[in-house]
């Protein structure tokens, strides 16, 4: 992938459309894991009307931050309807340097923050600019966590004593969103991204506990999306202090709809629909084990038929020892005790 840096210069727009193909050769990997290898599950609460407008524009995607995995099942909705190659995030600027993961991310234009107010401000009114110059028909899709972190118990304590000093409603269910972000991105959108996709998921019980180990080991988990459709017109982004107020009352929604479903075991108010899986993320990884594992097959016959030298043998357990703990370790970032800590930004 790093190869097509250097057509950035000459046709970023070429660019970006070899990335996009270049980062879905990636990301179904994820999408593969969800939901071939572990048989997850995602389905939509959404109104009907706004289905036909998914995948044929540009979209930011808010969606609550609670458990290891609901970025998986944002991508693998994503991926039913073809969007995946043009997925982004806001992440933190550690995220980058993670091996292969983290590069990608980079590579293929996701923004990452520092959250000190004076850098990330100017970082993202460049990156998101940057991504509203994406090419017509390669449709990009933001996610955006407002809260900035995972929930845990311990930072929805910190966040509810920051609402109760700013006299803003309590959240069950979720913490404070960070409002200054989101409007300047706004702002930075301002004609070129449309609509603002607001998701919230839940997570049956009847199921897997939602985690990444859990998809790895091939167990099922099965989500429940509640999915609106809102204009960014709707939304009065030019003034930062009303703009503010919108999104903690959007925040006071999704977390009366959350609290429902932990009731109901469901989502009400939206019709059920369930989206096709398709045969792309499953072809692909087949392409890349044949490519990828009919060397090491063919390597550790040899080795047995030949008996081959114990330094031989030792570089292969060694090899897998290391895929091993590699994998052990990047399943473990996901993990909601590996988030960050709750605080002001800087």
């Amino acid at each position: 992938m790093a190869c097509t840096l250097v057509l950035w210069p000459f046709n970023k727009n070429l660019y970006r459309k070899i990335n996009s193909y270049l980062a879905y050769s990636w990301w179904c990997h994820f999408t593969f894991l969800g939901q071939w290898w572990s048989g997850s599950e995602c389905e939509l609460y959404i109104d009907p009307s706004d289905l036909p407008y998914i995948s044929n524009e540009h979209a930011l995607v808010i969606m609550n931050h609670k458990y290891d995995i609901d970025w998986l099942m944002g991508w693998i909705i994503i991926e039913r309807f073809g969007m995946l190659g043009g997925s982004k995030i806001y992440g933190k600027r550690n995220l980058m340097y993670i091996p292969i993961l983290g590069w990608i991310w980079y590579l293929t234009e996701s923004i990452f923050l520092k959250r000190h107010w004076s850098e990330d401000q100017k970082t993202l009114i460049h990156d998101v600019q940057q991504l509203t110059e994406f090419p017509e028909r390669y449709w990009v899709t933001i996610l955006l966590f407002c809260e900035g972190t995972r929930f845990t118990e311990e930072k929805h304590k910190i966040s509810m004593e920051v609402a109760d000093q700013k006299g803003l409603p309590r959240l069950r269910h979720h913490l404070l969103p960070r409002t200054k972000g989101f409007v300047l991105s706004l702002q930075a959108m301002k004609g070129k991204i449309p609509v603002i996709y607001d998701c919230t998921v839940g997570f049956r019980k009847d199921a897997a506990e939602p985690t990444l180990m859990n998809i790895l080991n091939g167990r099922t988990c099965r989500a429940e999306m509640h999915v609106r459709r809102i204009p960014v017109e709707e939304i009065p982004y030019e003034d930062e202090e009303a703009c503010s107020v919108w999104l903690h009352n959007l925040y006071q929604y999704k977390d009366k709809i959350f609290h429902e479903f932990t009731i109901k075991g469901r989502f009400e108010g939206l019709q059920k629909h369930k989206v096709p899986r398709r045969y792309w993320d499953l072809s692909i990884w087949i392409g890349w084990a044949v490519v990828l594992c009919t060397p090491l097959i063919l390597y550790t016959m040899k080795i047995i038929r030949e008996g081959s030298h114990l330094s031989n043998l030792l570089l292969l357990v060694a090899a897998f020892a290391l895929t091993y703990v590699a994998t052990r370790w990047s399943m473990g970032l996901s993990d909601i005790k590996k988030g960050s800590s709750y605080g002001k930004m800087k």
